[in-house]
């Protein structure tokens, strides 16, 4: 009995060892006292930031804002940030300079941006570069959901889906017919691998009952449309401010809007529901993040300058010139939306297969 005793008192000892190292004893019962406040201190770093974020929410910012863009000048990412900057610089007090650091699919700029500790660099991002970055590329330098943090959506938009004006026919529907029957002799272009232009045009395939159509990544949306007018390419998905240029000039064709709905941006266009692709609904989105170690304070600051940016009328006018609808949201609203197109834009990379070298 004694031996069983002695047996069962060194168990529990091991066991209540075991819980203490791994930390679980000091989640389930939290030290006490001013001591206990120290340990944690150090424990967690981390803990001691929100008492400096009052000083650094009343002087910030203190220098020029850097907001950089993945892709090339006249991108609908640059555009958007370009419509901002001004009121941004008005309300901060700051110059607000918009930086292009284009490749990798927007890839670049957002590690740059995730390993900001200067607290006045932030980019202006899309869809991919928030949401499913780490998705198509396990070796992406960030983790979306780890590494940055959301500050504002600035605005939302439709693509639109153009051909060359080589194809053939009076209607949508034959324009569409006239792609589908080029196989996979016809290509296709998009600012690269895993950007909305990607995703979009492959769930479009997979719901258009045939389409071919070959991927062809080029920089950005202004080389792909040279290429569009130079005949290199017979389709793509473009944002409706550059669309619209393009066919207003008569040098191109649309098929249709991937909203459900017309939209404000373009409401004679129709939508790829009503010329017969159901099931390809998608908006591209640009937002503001900055890295995940960003104060709140600081956070909270510039996600409200820029939603005020966004209430004045030049601004907004700004952004709808450009192609975009104004969608001012905070933080958390800016959150739910990268969460929830997390999974819709991961079930089309998981349907098509697609990867970062697609």
């Amino acid at each position: 009995m004694t031996r069983l005793l002695s047996r069962r008192a060194l168990l529990i000892t091991q066991a209540f060892l075991a819980a203490a190292s791994s930390g679980a004893w000091a989640q389930a019962n939290p030290p006490q006292g001013n001591a206990a406040s120290g340990k944690l201190a150090l424990a967690k770093p981390a803990a001691a930031k929100p008492a400096a974020a009052a000083p650094v929410a009343i002087e910030w910012p203190t220098k020029p804002i850097r907001l950089l863009i993945g892709f090339p000048p006249g991108s609908v990412q640059d555009l958007s940030a370009r419509s901002i900057s001004e009121q941004l610089s008005k309300t901060l007090g700051q110059p607000v300079i918009v930086e292009n650091k284009a490749g990798a699919s927007g890839i670049i700029a957002a590690d740059q941006v995730s390993k900001a500790t200067d607290l006045h660099t932030f980019g202006v991002m899309n869809n991919s570069q928030l949401t499913i970055a780490k998705l198509l590329n396990p070796m992406a330098p960030y983790d979306p959901a780890v590494d940055l943090a959301p500050i504002a959506l600035i605005g939302t938009t439709p693509m639109v889906m153009v051909v060359s004006n080589f194809a053939q026919g009076t209607t949508p529907q034959e324009w569409l017919t006239w792609l589908r029957n080029q196989g996979d002799k016809a290509n296709y272009g998009s600012p690269g691998a895993g950007t909305p232009g990607h995703l979009g045009m492959e769930l479009i395939k997979s719901r258009s009952g045939g389409l071919g159509v070959m991927h062809v990544p080029y920089p950005g949306n202004p080389q792909i449309i040279t290429a569009m007018l130079g005949g290199q390419l017979q389709a793509a998905l473009l944002p409706p401010g550059l669309a619209m240029q393009q066919v207003k000039a008569g040098k191109m064709k649309v098929i249709g809007v991937t909203s459900e709905q017309r939209s404000m941006l373009a409401p004679e266009l129709p939508t790829l529901r009503e010329v017969g692709i159901m099931g390809a609904d998608m908006e591209l989105f640009t937002a503001l993040a900055g890295p995940a170690s960003l104060p709140a304070a600081v956070r909270d600051k510039l996600g409200a300058a820029v939603i005020d940016a966004l209430k004045t009328g030049d601004t907004r006018q700004r952004l709808i010139t450009v192609g975009w609808q104004p969608a001012p949201s905070t933080a958390e609203g800016l959150r739910t939306r990268m969460r929830a197109d997390t999974r819709n834009l991961g079930g089309i990379i998981m349907l098509r297969g697609i990867r970062a070298d697609s």
